[in-house]
């Protein structure tokens, strides 16, 4: 049976309960910066929370999270964070070997809702965190597992595929360029520019003669 989009986030959103601690937080290269609300959005942390992004800041923010479960009785954490760049695989890694629910958010949505909390599309690091958890709580996140290390050389891999094929269409380009302004009946000689001949032809003469 098919589910509606619709569907899978009611779907999400029941999967959070009152007994649910849920996590917003705000990558960055060096330091992270989470927020805590309730199911509600309710904001249970008196302070935001900066840590490093390094084993010692990721204890440091469990110990964080132990706490105020402790304090408000709840048994259960959500975690939510953007994909920004590389800086969320150590954190997100780390979480999930200590058996805790992370899951992803757009950072599209995360800009279209920043007018929730006091509507000010300004930005900074804690409101964009509860903005994170907001957003969790409403049910637009995706699920996050621990990737096998082949997969994760594997997403390396096509990675540096897509740069070098898109550094090799740019080279090709200017080539073309080059050949439109110096040698405009180029083509009615080769059809195509790239074959060994032509190439051959271009090594010898690479500038027209005068």
């Amino acid at each position: 049976m098919k589910f509606k989009q619709s569907d899978e986030q009611n779907l999400r959103i029941e999967r959070i309960t009152p007994s649910h601690l849920v996590i917003g937080i705000d990558m960055a290269k060096d330091a992270h910066v989470a927020q805590a609300t309730n199911f509600r959005g309710i904001v249970l942390s008196k302070r935001h929370l900066t840590f490093t992004n390094s084993k010692k800041g990721f204890e440091r923010f469990g110990r964080w999270m132990n706490e105020l479960q402790q304090k408000h009785r709840l048994n259960s954490i959500i975690i939510g964070m953007e994909p920004t760049g590389h800086y969320w695989f150590n954190l997100a890694n780390w979480l999930v070997e200590q058996r805790l629910s992370v899951v992803l958010v757009n950072p599209v949505t995360t800009k279209r809702n920043k007018e929730n909390r006091d509507n000010s599309p300004s930005k900074n690091d804690p409101k964009d965190a509860l903005v994170i958890a907001d957003v969790v709580s409403r049910g637009y996140y995706s699920e996050y597992t621990k990737q096998s290390h082949s997969f994760q050389r594997l997403r390396v891999i096509m990675s540096d595929r897509k740069f070098w094929v898109a550094n090799c269409i740019r080279l090709q380009n200017r080539i073309i360029r080059w050949l439109d302004i110096r040698f405009p009946e180029y083509t009615s000689v080769f059809s195509d520019w790239t074959c060994k001949r032509s190439t051959a032809t271009l090594y010898e003469f690479p500038v027209q003669q005068t």
